[in-house]
């Protein structure tokens, strides 16, 4: 987007809302926990609490699940200048009256079917769904968010999760560049534990 038309956008819509996203599983928790430790203020309600799938909690917000269905999203308006939390799914639904810079993680979907299965088995649930079947639904989700992010209000910087862990530093230096902060790259890095990589491809 041409730089003029940004900063048309931010004189209205003020500062861009930082969106953490990707599919589940993907990640989106441990980039949440580096902004925080970066000193970048998050959007978190503390409903969903630290569990064995993630021990360092989830960083979410339940506010974010109901963005499908609820008509008034003007609560997203003081989010400007914090990080929230939203899977690739929902991000079709984030309003034009706002900007967003996006932190979109990637991850390798079978890692993703096996984290997700793995979740499932612990609560004692199962799917009968194909694994490829699921791969293939998870790519079309996927596929629509990277249309949507397109969008005028969004920028966007990709994220690998597997990069994220085995260079945090690296990693932590390009997300504040792109968000333009001050933010501590050494104490974002260091909240990266490479332990918690228990699914690989």
């Amino acid at each position: 987007m041409p730089t003029f038309i940004k900063m048309l956008r931010r004189c209205r819509y003020g500062e861009p809302i930082v969106v953490v996203s990707g599919l589940p599983r993907s990640g989106t928790s441990m980039v949440m926990k580096m902004l925080e430790a970066g000193g970048l203020s998050l959007v978190t309600d503390g409903v969903r609490s630290a569990d064995e799938d993630n021990p360092k909690g989830y960083y979410e917000d339940e506010r974010v699940k109901n963005l499908r269905v609820d008509q008034d999203r003007t609560w997203l308006r003081q989010c400007r200048g914090r990080a929230v939390k939203v899977i690739s799914y929902l991000l079709k639904t984030l309003p034009a009256d706002n900007n967003y810079k996006v932190l979109f993680m990637e991850r390798s979907l079978k890692e993703i079917v096996a984290s997700q299965s793995k979740m499932l088995g612990r609560r004692g649930e199962t799917s009968d769904t194909p694994e490829e079947h699921v791969m293939e639904l998870l790519r079309q989700d996927l596929d629509a968010a990277r249309f949507f992010l397109r969008r005028a209000h969004f920028d966007l910087l990709e994220l690998q999760y597997k990069e994220v862990l085995e260079h945090p530093r690296e990693q932590a230096r390009r997300i504040a560049a792109f968000l333009g902060r001050p933010l501590d790259v050494e104490a974002m890095a260091r909240v990266v534990d490479a332990a918690l990589y228990r699914n690989r491809a």
